[in-house]
């Protein structure tokens, strides 16, 4: 068992540490607008990968995960990377032309925010997130290593449920490290650095949006030109 929780804590910190644009979102949030906005955001994020992880786990019970399975199909990999290719490139030029503001303080200089904001940013968080086409990918892995983890047959989907808990728990420690580390570059946040951090994440997802069409464009002509 102990074995098991350490794997799981590996998986965690090793997805913890995987570079997408939504750790460029989420670290912005934390300088811009707070602790609080940026767990917010959070939160809309873990909700997004716990629906993927549901999916994969569904899939993989059901037999599903494979080569051979429907969502793992060429067609459906080149559909999941136009629509996250197109998401990625309309958010990413939004933001780029879009003005940063410095957050409303009160008195003491805590940010102000409503229950609306918050609501906002997990929704933000939630669809920036869901339209990776390599979340729900990497979930499936992350089912496969919790299968393979649980050679005990008797309580094999047990052992999985319980290797997913622990793999999120810490995914969502090592982000709240991240936000309160990143709240203490707070104090150097100016207009020029709001400016210049917004299109810094508005490039970060300019990209990742162009090389997920790349990426379904080759799949496209790849057979077409071996025909």
């Amino acid at each position: 068992m102990i074995a098991i929780i350490l794997k799981a804590i590996g998986t965690g910190l090793f997805l913890s540490f995987l570079i997408g644009p939504v750790f460029f979102v989420l670290l912005e949030t934390s300088i811009r607008r707070g602790v609080r906005a940026a767990i917010a955001l959070d939160l809309g994020v873990l909700v997004s990968d716990l629906a993927y992880a549901f999916i994969a786990l569904i899939l993989f019970l059901q037999g599903g995960i494979g080569e051979d399975s429907d969502l793992n199909s060429e067609h459906n990999k080149i559909i999941l990377k136009i629509i996250g290719g197109v998401m990625f490139i309309t958010y990413g030029a939004y933001s780029w032309f879009k003005k940063p503001k410095q957050s409303k303080t009160d008195d003491v200089g805590n940010v102000v925010q409503t229950t609306g904001d918050y609501l906002m940013l997990g929704l933000k968080g939630f669809l920036l997130n869901i339209a990776n086409p390599m979340v729900i990918f990497y979930w499936f892995w992350v089912v496969s290593v919790g299968s393979d983890s649980a050679p005990n047959k008797t309580y094999h989907n047990e052992i999985i449920y319980l290797f997913l808990g622990i793999v999120f728990l810490t995914f969502f420690s090592v982000d709240l490290l991240k936000i309160l580390g990143a709240k203490r570059l707070r104090p150097l946040v100016t207009d020029a650095v709001l400016s210049a951090l917004n299109k810094v994440i508005s490039g970060v997802f300019l990209f990742f949006g162009v090389v997920s069409l790349v990426k379904a464009i080759v799949s496209i002509v790849k057979p077409e030109s071996g025909m």
